[in-house]
């Protein structure tokens, strides 16, 4: 098994930089794709290719949003010969000394996909809390489970390479942020085992974020209207498989 990290990024070049930084500790591969940031930004990530022959730096002309920037990412990796890749994003909301853990979950069950569920802390938004509530349940009720995904839109998870390639290459896709939950679902469906597993998510200070709440909210609530139907192609299989996660 070959792994290594993958990081969508879209004018977060510093505190991208600052990741890489620490992931480079592990000596395997880091697959940066930057996703039509702005100059300043690219300059980092530019950087970043300079602090080890390991960054693998894709760029992408135009924004496609953070799923597309993902597959770009999986395609990087199946290219480079790695069979999973811990994605993270690049805002530093996540807990990196957690990536050992999820390494470790990999590698004794590497067919699973290890899904990341958040550990809040104070400086959490509302909002944000209230919206993975409904988010959630929607995934609970479109996959029959409430067990199986414990968290759908944290973006801190380890993929298999050829089954996430494979599954990405075709059909309809939501390539911005309702990316994370559509994937997890229909990876759900097709059979991939999930094992959920915790990592803390702050808020720095003065941090920013590229979810927009109107526009994200909507397409989300789009993806989960596509979800619905093709939910009712996969019931008589989504009914025997709630038997092997209690």
């Amino acid at each position: 098994m070959n792994y290594g990290f993958l990081i969508p990024v879209y004018n977060h070049g510093f505190s991208a930089y600052e990741e890489v930084k620490e992931l480079l500790h592990y000596g395997v591969p880091v697959i940066l794709v930057d996703d039509a940031s702005d100059r300043e930004n690219k300059k980092w990530l530019r950087d970043c290719t300079l602090l080890s022959e390991l960054v693998h730096l894709v760029t992408l002309e135009k924004n496609t949003g953070k799923g597309g920037a993902v597959v770009a990412g999986f395609r990087k990796a199946g290219e480079i010969g790695l069979t999973h890749v811990l994605q993270l994003d690049a805002d530093g909301q996540h807990d990196i000394s957690r990536v050992p853990r999820f390494l470790e979950l990999s590698k004794e069950r590497p067919d699973f996909l290890v899904a990341g569920y958040p550990e809040y802390d104070a400086s959490v938004p509302a909002s944000r809390v209230k919206g993975r509530r409904v988010a959630n349940f929607f995934t609970h009720l479109v996959t029959f489970n409430k067990k199986a995904i414990k968290d759908s839109m944290c973006g801190f998870r380890v993929y298999p390479v050829g089954e996430s390639c494979r599954l990405t290459s075709g059909g309809l896709w939501d390539y911005r942020m309702g990316f994370d939950i559509e994937i997890l679902v229909k990876m759900y469906w097709n059979r991939v085992p999930i094992v959920s597993e915790s990592v803390r998510v702050t808020y720095p200070e003065g941090g920013s974020s590229n979810f927009r709440m109107v526009r994200d909210n909507v397409r989300i609530t789009f993806v989960f209207f596509r979800l619905c139907f093709g939910m009712l192609f996969h019931i008589p299989s989504l009914i025997k498989m709630r038997k092997k996660y209690r």
